[in-house]
């Protein structure tokens, strides 16, 4: 399979956010269980990597760099989006020496170069991403990753798959051939090659080895991948959600953003693709005999993380 071609032009949806739609995705969007988070930790210092500066790329509202900036004397999230940024600084956070958490504006590919204090060469322990990666235009991530890393440290890249109805949901069958088909009708057209690479989990994603020029200061042997698979332990949020829920998070997909800007008429309406979804779910379960009113859904919800080292 041929890998999506990723430009750092790629995603302009989350990086024109404002502020408000800023805070509507910290809100909306779950957290990643605390064992995807030790997960991390502990391979990274279990091959050496040290715990003074982390670095977080796409941060977004910046939960990942607030996740992990306890166990790290420095923290510093970078996003491309101004609206991002100010919800990451308005929810701050402190690392473990009660430093607070430093958020700049700044790409995948530049990595702070340009920032008015520059992120220093071989100044950083640990370089994450959480659903970030498929933006990047990875030939130059990985350079900037090679620059600003220590010797020894770690680049941690996670996403979640297709996440798909749990067998335990009532006619779950049936009720994914439904969702799938709404979804090729409306959605398809709003996806990006970055949506693509989640949906594969990352198996295309380019790697320092992978690329056509290689980054050779990562080190190939030591390459850990970890699948989780139809797992409830890679979201922090409970599994079961009802349909308000469902609504909240389904908005924040970056295609339903898309079909919502070429549909603004819509939002909101029976017509809005969101509210597609809803009462599609709805009806099923109301033919399986749920109670009007008492609907939920359960996903099965596949991720990944991968974890390159540079070498020591």
């Amino acid at each position: 399979m041929s890998s999506p071609t990723i430009t750092r032009s790629t995603e302009k949806t989350f990086t024109s956010y404002s502020q408000k739609q800023g805070n509507a995705y910290a809100q909306a969007r779950p957290d990643y269980h605390p064992i995807v988070y030790g997960t991390i930790l502990d391979h990274h210092r279990a091959s050496g990597g040290l715990l003074d500066t982390i670095l977080d790329i796409g941060c977004g509202p910046g939960n990942v760099a607030r996740g992990f900036s306890p166990h790290f004397n420095h923290a510093i999230g970078l996003d491309p989006s101004d609206g991002m940024m100010a919800t990451a600084r308005s929810l701050g956070g402190s690392t473990s020496i009660s430093e607070d958490i430093r958020y700049e504006v700044s790409t995948a590919e530049d990595l702070g170069r340009n920032l008015q204090q520059p992120i220093q060469d071989a100044s950083v322990d640990l370089v994450t991403a959480a659903n970030a990666a498929h933006w990047f235009d990875m030939s130059s991530f990985w350079k900037s990753a090679a620059r600003v890393l220590k010797p020894g440290g770690s680049v941690a890249l996670w996403t979640s798959g297709r996440n798909r109805i749990h067998p335990s949901v009532p006619g779950a069958e049936a009720l994914q051939s439904t969702l799938d088909e709404l979804e090729e009708k409306h959605l398809k057209p709003f996806f990006e090659p970055g949506n693509l690479l989640t949906r594969s989990r990352y198996i295309d994603l380019p790697l320092p080895w992978t690329l056509e020029k290689p980054v050779p200061e990562f080190d190939e042997s030591t390459f850990f991948r970890k699948d989780w698979e139809a797992a409830e332990s890679f979201y922090s949020f409970q599994p079961e959600l009802n349909m308000d829920t469902f609504e909240k998070i389904t908005e924040t997909a970056s295609p339903v953003t898309r079909w919502r800007q070429a549909h603004h008429d819509a939002v909101g309406t029976e017509e809005d693709i969101v509210r597609m979804f809803r009462r599609a779910i709805e009806h099923h379960l109301n033919e399986q005999g749920v109670e009007r009113g008492k609907e939920t859904i359960k996903g099965a919800i596949h991720g990944v993380l991968l974890i390159v080292k540079k070498k020591a």
